[in-house]
């Protein structure tokens, strides 16, 4: 008996976003446990190095790149290491290729698989039809409103007709909450199971608050693009000016192209930056409201950091992070736009209540752990390869088929 062996196979892995973030702890996670990993992602040189269990083969984007978000991208020319990626394959031996969004290195990894006859384990990450369609609604507003709605509606259902046939490749899908799980059990006809997200409890934490001064920080972590609804937040200050509001702030961290708008509109604000590690923690735990505006967000983790920094937190009804919040207790779900700044304002009014839900944030975030994420994920690994569930770690050593074989 041998320890199961896995290829993932990732299109985002050192930059800011949810995706990027679960690989990087997969990767502490499978290392801690001693588990074989190959693990392909781009990265700013092409090496390839091993840490314990993990061996990382990270290639270099050509300058023929395109961008697909602020910061990472999608390489046309990605298939010239082709052969290199066939010979770490070979060398690794996997059981089993997990891919990501259908971005250049994901598609490189299915690509492979397929050659090599080694089943597929596909996970959902980011809502991309969405998105797509937020961005361009931006891109298209010197258009009336009607035909700029009915040209975004069109290319979200083209976007989501082409993600469904992506995922169809896969044997087996992992989705990040239930609704997303249901739609693409419904669209591909692939089995399902749930991949939540975890929480590092020790760096996001109520004690790294330092700051007391009487002013209410209103927060917001992610990337400051079109499609996270950020000029909500304007909507909401008008309403807390009026309220007769003055002891307040707002602490937006990240970068993105709606930046300068945000700067511009938004009277009192603090525009961190992106931060990482202990200064995120502390930020998070500075901030007596966490608002996200989000309709688009497959989970939500910039949620469920806050909520384990004890920050409570308003969140839409659209999209995963609704999953994450007992609204009433750790925060509040928003209906629309208006019950959004409805709710943002009540917090901001009713102390104690405020008090409670700070409480019971940290609490309910005490029940995500990454380690538990992973091992579900091990588990799914047994599903998609036919093994009973106490096998979830090991599996018999065969060798790869030839290329010739599929």
């Amino acid at each position: 008996m041998s320890l199961l062996r896995i290829a993932l196979f990732t299109d985002s892995f050192h930059e800011v976003n949810g995706a990027a973030h679960t690989c990087r702890q997969y990767q502490v996670f499978a290392e801690r446990r001693g588990l074989p990993l190959l693990l392909v992602h781009s990265g700013r040189e092409t090496r390839c190095f091993r840490q314990g269990s993990v061996i990382t083969l990270e290639l270099k984007r050509s300058q023929a790149s395109f961008p697909l978000d602020v910061d990472f991208g999608f390489d046309p020319f990605l298939w010239r290491y082709w052969p290199r990626i066939g010979e770490a394959l070979a060398g690794f031996k996997p059981h089993l290729v997990h891919i990501i969004s259908p971005g250049d290195f994901s598609v490189l990894g299915a690509c492979w698989a397929y050659r090599l006859g080694i089943p597929i384990v596909g996970s959902f990450h980011t809502n991309l039809h969405e998105f797509a369609a937020a961005r361009l609604q931006n891109t298209l507003q010197f258009l009336p409103l009607r035909p700029r709605q009915a040209i975004c509606q069109a290319v979200e259902q083209a976007c989501g007709v082409g993600l469904m046939k992506y995922y169809q490749i896969p044997r087996l899908l992992l989705a990040p909450n239930p609704e997303i799980q249901q739609w693409l059990e419904r669209a591909t006809g692939r089995p399902c199971r749930l991949m939540r997200r975890g929480i590092d409890l020790d760096l996001f934490h109520p004690s790294r608050r330092d700051t007391e001064d009487g002013v209410f920080r209103l927060g917001f972590v992610g990337r400051l693009m079109r499609e996270k609804n950020l000029r909500l937040l304007v909507e909401l200050e008008r309403a807390i000016i009026d309220s007769g509001q003055t002891q307040y702030r707002f602490v937006i961290v990240g970068h993105g192209d709606e930046r300068p708008w945000l700067e511009k509109n938004l009277h009192r604000a603090e525009f961190t930056g992106v931060l990482r590690g202990e200064e995120l923690a502390r930020a998070y735990a500075n901030m007596d409201l966490f608002v996200f505006p989000s309709r688009t967000d497959a989970f939500g983790n910039v949620v469920q950091e806050a909520l384990a920094a004890g920050t409570p937190a308003v969140v839409t009804h659209q999209g995963g992070p609704k999953f994450l919040i007992h609204s009433g207790l750790t925060g509040y779900v928003a209906e629309n736009d208006r019950d959004f700044i409805a709710k943002a304002t009540s917090v901001m009014n009713e102390p104690e209540a405020h008090r409670r839900m700070r409480v019971a944030a940290r609490q309910a975030a005490c029940a995500a752990s990454w380690d538990r994420v992973f091992e579900e994920v091990w588990e799914s690994y047994s599903v998609c390869l036919g093994l009973p569930g106490h096998k979830a770690l090991v599996l018999r050593e065969e060798p790869l088929r030839s290329e010739n074989a599929a």
